[in-house]
């Protein structure tokens, strides 16, 4: 019995010396925030009063030159007639048609990579006597999709900036462009490799 006794007294004290423990941190941190506390309002606060514009206390004292907006009174005798005789004016495309046209045009170079670039890039390894390699195929389409929206563009502004009065050339012309340029790119492409990937 004298041991249990014993064994609680230890335990005992062992609580009270964990309370001391934290009830002096508690102190220390309690001494820190209250010296925080006075360094803040040892400091001077800053103030700033309400700040007012007035404006209609603003005196103009001369106020020269002139102001034009629009058509001027004295510029209008220089004005000539403007008339169309039965002429097309060429407009340019609306962003609306520009994008389907894009669209639409971008649809077809996909379907041509699809079908036609694999007997393309099997012709151009045969001819410039390159060893095939399916790798060199999905190169050059990721390569060839890249450039793709940016070569439109410059197709379809080419079009508009050089457009007679007539009709603009279809769709068809610069699909054809472009498999012209596809072409011209893979066995540019081919011809370039160095020697020791051709073998």
């Amino acid at each position: 019995m004298n041991q249990d006794y014993s064994q609680y007294l230890q335990w005992l004290q062992m609580c009270i010396q964990t309370q001391e423990q934290r009830i002096l941190s508690l102190e220390k941190a309690l001494q820190k925030i209250t010296e925080n506390m006075k360094q803040l309002n040892e400091k001077p606060s800053i103030h700033v009063d309400k700040i007012e514009y007035k404006f209609d206390q603003l005196k103009v004292e001369t106020l020269e030159g002139t102001l034009n907006i629009g058509l001027n009174p004295s510029e209008l005798s220089g004005i000539e007639d403007f008339a169309v005789q039965n002429q097309s004016l060429s407009t340019p495309m609306s962003p609306k048609d520009q994008m389907q046209r894009s669209m639409k045009i971008e649809e077809a170079i996909y379907r041509y990579l699809e079908t036609d670039l694999p007997q393309l890039v099997e012709a151009a390894q045969r001819e410039l006597t390159v060893q095939p390699n399916d790798e060199y195929l999905s190169f050059i389409k990721q390569d060839i999709i890249k450039q793709l929206p940016n070569r439109i563009e410059q197709h379809l502004k080419f079009i508009s900036d050089n457009r007679s009065s007539e009709t603009t050339p279809p769709d068809n012309s610069i699909i054809e462009a472009l498999k012209k340029e596809i072409q011209n790119g893979v066995f540019v492409f081919f011809s370039n490799l160095p020697e020791n990937l051709k073998g």
